[in-house]
């Protein structure tokens, strides 16, 4: 154990007002008409930092290192699949419709969900195969082809629409839910709903300890570890400046985290909708005399007259074409028919800045295009929202952006291995991690309890991974409050 003082139990080496002094006086730090201001809000806050640090850290640090794993995974998943990803560039590329067809030649099985045509010189072009058995009903069987010879260069399930493969898709699963399904995303999303409290209660408590000096050297203090300190003094000063430089990544983090999340990324949803800022979709329906049975999924998608009793189909390559003269460039995906009076949708996929996000719906009878929605079209919430979770995703910005990613990982490791060693070090002879002293919202006034408590109140609301912990936290922390009190009341008989 630490052999440093203990009774320098906050941030500043103070105690909280309304800790117990070896007299029994209660101590202020204000005038005899009670604590103000920030003094009475301090320890309501360093204890909720305490607590939610115990407690919710295991979940953000679960969550660090898998996000750490996961922003490594982009880079290698090049690596690993360059044989499916990559061919030596040739003379012209095949029509999109002989591609299509040399891989339902090679994967007979299922129906075509989408097309994904080579995106730039030497990719290879995709064909999601969905309904594959072996296949997970959430994946698709993606078919690389070579767009230059017609090869089928191999296969593998592909995950979302950021086309991720086995490896990542591995990965991604284990930090969104730990491989335990729609049960298993709560950990993620307790961890999202708590990561912005305790940054930002460690952010204000760092930047409000008191410090001597010039403003210089109390920002440097701030911002800066203190390599002279020692103990327990010194990994608090990593601690706090280290918060400090990470603080805006891990609320971004966050607020990102949030609005896919179970339940709290059901009420943004909400929310959003409510203020008319949904992510507009392209319509395909299509009516009219054309309407009919189209090019159905699993069809050869290379045109036909109608012949038959079947409406007739203009192919995937017309489509693409009508898409191109919208302005829609690569990356796209294109996505068949699903029935009846349907149209083709053809959407560009680039994530990385600028993103391209236009789309287009396309009749199948005639090659026109019926619908266009355009990306600088959408309201400001959902380009928000659609570049907030690419950048967390790590495709906005490249490989800085992981890079990124990675250093916030890495930061909010540290940050927790920092805070438990902390808490173990505020322990005294055999005790282990005291905890923050009790008793800190008996001092703060009735206006601002009540003000706190319409605050949780609505938050718990929104966020009910972060409202339903903290209930929790209270009565753990009556709980233990009985048990002292019991603990008081046997000593003074005892004594007695």
């Amino acid at each position: 154990m630490s052999a440093e003082p203990v009774a320098a139990d906050t941030e500043d080496g103070s105690q909280p007002p309304g800790t117990p002094q070896p007299d029994g006086a209660p101590r202020t730090s204000d005038s005899a008409a009670g604590p103000r201001g920030w003094s009475v809000l301090r320890p309501l806050v360093l204890r909720l930092h305490f607590y939610a640090g115990v407690l919710v850290a295991p979940f953000l640090l679960v969550a660090a290192v898998t996000g750490l794993l996961y922003a490594g995974s982009i880079q290698a998943e090049k690596i690993v699949y360059d044989h499916e990803l990559r061919v030596p560039v040739g003379k012209s590329e095949l029509p999109l419709s002989q591609q299509i067809a040399a891989a339902r030649k090679a994967h007979p099985d299922g129906e075509i969900g989408a097309i994904r045509p080579s995106p730039e010189a030497g990719a290879t072009t995709r064909v999601l195969l969905s309904g594959v058995k072996g296949v997970d009903p959430e994946h698709k069987l993606a078919v690389f082809v070579d767009p230059y010879t017609g090869k089928v260069r191999g296969a593998l399930e592909q995950y979302g629409t950021s086309g991720a493969l086995p490896l990542r898709t591995w990965i991604d699963d284990l930090h969104r839910n730990l491989h335990l399904g729609d049960s298993g995303r709560l950990y993620s999303e307790l961890a999202a709903s708590w990561l912005w409290v305790i940054t930002g209660g460690g952010l204000v408590l760092w930047i409000a300890r008191r410090r001597k000096g010039s403003v210089r050297r109390r920002l440097r203090a701030t911002a800066l570890p203190d390599r002279s300190a020692t103990g327990r003094r010194r990994m608090m000063s990593f601690h706090g400046s280290v918060g400090v430089w990470a603080a805006l990544g891990l609320f971004f983090l966050s607020a990102t985290g949030l609005t896919w999340s179970t339940y709290a990324g059901a009420n943004v949803t909400d929310l959003r909708a409510s203020l008319g800022q949904a992510t507009p979709a392209v319509s395909s329906a299509v009516g009219g005399e054309h309407a009919g049975h189209g090019s159905m999924p699993g069809m050869d998608m290379g045109g036909s007259s109608g012949k038959g009793g079947e409406s007739a189909d203009v192919g995937v390559d017309a489509v693409l074409k009508a898409a191109r003269a919208e302005g829609l460039g690569n990356p796209v995906e294109i996505v068949p028919p699903t029935g009846s009076g349907a149209a083709y949708t053809v959407s560009q996929i680039q994530r990385s800045w600028p993103e391209k996000q236009d789309a287009a719906a396309v009749d199948p009878a005639t090659g026109q295009v019926t619908d266009v929605v355009r990306f600088a079209d959408h309201p400001p919430l959902a380009k928000l929202s659609r570049w907030g979770i690419d950048a967390h995703m790590g495709s906005l910005f490249g490989l800085p952006n992981q890079i990124a990613l990675a250093a916030l990982a890495l930061a909010l490791i540290f940050l927790i291995v920092w805070g438990y060693r902390m808490w173990w070090r505020r322990g005294r002879a055999g005790a282990f991690g005291r905890p923050i002293p009790r008793g800190a919202w008996r001092q703060a006034p009735s206006y601002v309890l009540a003000v706190l408590t319409v605050v949780v109140a609505v938050l718990g609301y929104y966020l009910p991974l972060l409202g339903l912990p903290l209930i929790g936290f209270l009565l753990i922390d009556l709980a233990l409050g009985r048990l002292a009190d019991r603990r008081g009341k046997r000593a003074e008989t005892a004594g007695a």
